[in-house]
């Protein structure tokens, strides 16, 4: 067997030696989850031979990336194509990412994969001239696309809707205007500022339980078409809240990768479904323990889960919105990609310190499925910054 022995940077400037454990990685399950809806929101793989300057123009390795949608498949969740995982807004632009939905959904569409679609106002300049009405207009023409490329629509919050509301009105007006037009419920995504700090202020509130109650009024207001909505906003608190104050048959979709296992075990009141980003880098642990939650074994979903959310925890720190360097670093050491390259040049986004806790913590979560394979990529990245194993 390879050495599995690294020599790994700490916090104080040290080297610590760290092997890795070779423990057998989490299987997928047989089946899919059953008493949960549970999506993925998935990365892509950049192009690394691209001739075009990563910072400058998206490039994406189209086989590569679905070839990872198809392992989220296999693993038993769906897909959240588009979405801020997939570095949209830090790096992927609308056309590529309306290529991105259009090749996915005929990949869902030709292995029987559940996917779904993210829709916003990306396509707008940042102009602080933009208004309600352009914003509109930029949502109505991404929902139209997705439609046509036969996709179910998440709608996400919009950057430039964040910039141009005045109030609670401005939102209850867009999001008002933009559901009538949906042709099949919508998911909504309430993305917290700790994600993208152009979102602070959504739904017309620094205070998060007065966005929560527009939200609310918002979902009330239109029931019919919403499908549920995503709650990304790293407070659990707040989540339960919108959760129970929902119209019977809305979804609460929790994004929280710092509170997921017990948002989703839920309580007597009701539960979240998962649509989280953290889905990503850990699918084959996390449809097993959905399907031991289906079976009724709460000990086996929390054994799978609890080193998941230590690793959580770690990839979704602060600065949160540069948790993609993580989902897109452990894909590489775990074989599915053959580099570890990312569109805007975003691997280099976190510290090799992180980097180093990261492996840790998910050999510990038994995320890892060819330990020698790891062991000599961690080691190959190691030897870039001079050190040596």
């Amino acid at each position: 067997m390879t050495d599995l022995r690294l020599r790994l940077p700490a916090a104080d400037g040290t080297l610590t030696g760290y092997r890795l454990s070779g423990a057998e990685a989490i299987d997928p399950p047989p089946q899919r989850p059953r008493s949960r809806v549970a999506i993925a929101a998935a990365h892509v793989v950049a192009d690394p031979l691209a001739p075009a300057d990563p910072a400058v123009e998206a490039s994406i390795d189209w086989d590569a990336t679905l070839a990872w949608r198809r392992h989220l498949w296999e693993s038993g969740l769906g897909v959240a194509e588009a979405m801020d995982t997939a570095q949209r807004g830090m790096g992927l632009d609308w056309p590529n990412s309306l290529t991105l939905i259009q090749r996915a959904v005929a990949e869902a569409n030709a292995v029987g994969g559940e996917i779904v679609c993210g829709a916003g106002t990306d396509q707008l300049p940042p102009d602080p001239a933009v208004d309600l009405g352009a914003v509109i207009a930029a949502y109505t023409e991404q929902f139209a696309a997705v439609e046509a490329a036969g996709g179910r629509i998440v709608m996400m919050a919009s950057r430039a809707l964040a910039r141009c509301a005045t109030g609670p009105e401005d939102y209850a007006r867009v999001y008002g205007e933009l559901l009538r037009q949906a042709r099949e419920p919508v998911i909504l995504h309430w993305l917290g500022d700790a994600f993208d700090p152009a979102l602070a202020g959504y739904w017309g509130s620094s205070d998060l339980t007065a966005a929560a109650e527009v939200l609310v009024d918002v979902i009330t207001d239109n029931t019919d078409a919403v499908d549920g909505v995503k709650v990304s906003v790293l407070d659990a608190d707040v989540e339960i809240d919108v959760r129970r104050r929902l119209p019977q048959d809305v979804r609460c979709y929790t994004g929280d990768d710092y509170n997921f296992p017990d948002l989703i075990a839920g309580d007597e009141h009701g539960h979240s479904d998962g649509l989280l980003g953290i889905f990503d880098a850990i699918a084959p642990v996390a449809g097993a323990a959905l399907v031991a939650l289906d079976a009724g074994d709460g000990d086996r979903y929390r054994d799978l889960l609890g080193p998941t959310m230590t690793l959580s925890r770690h990839i979704f720190a602060a600065p949160t919105y540069h948790y993609k360097t993580g989902l897109v670093f452990l894909a590489w050491l775990n074989g599915h990609q053959d580099h570890f390259r990312m569109i805007a040049g975003q691997e280099s986004a976190r510290s090799l310190v992180h980097l180093a806790k990261l492996l840790v913590l998910a050999d510990r979560a038994r995320l890892l499925r060819d330990p020698e394979l790891t062991a000599a990529r961690m080691r190959l990245l190691l030897s870039l910054s001079g050190i040596q194993s």
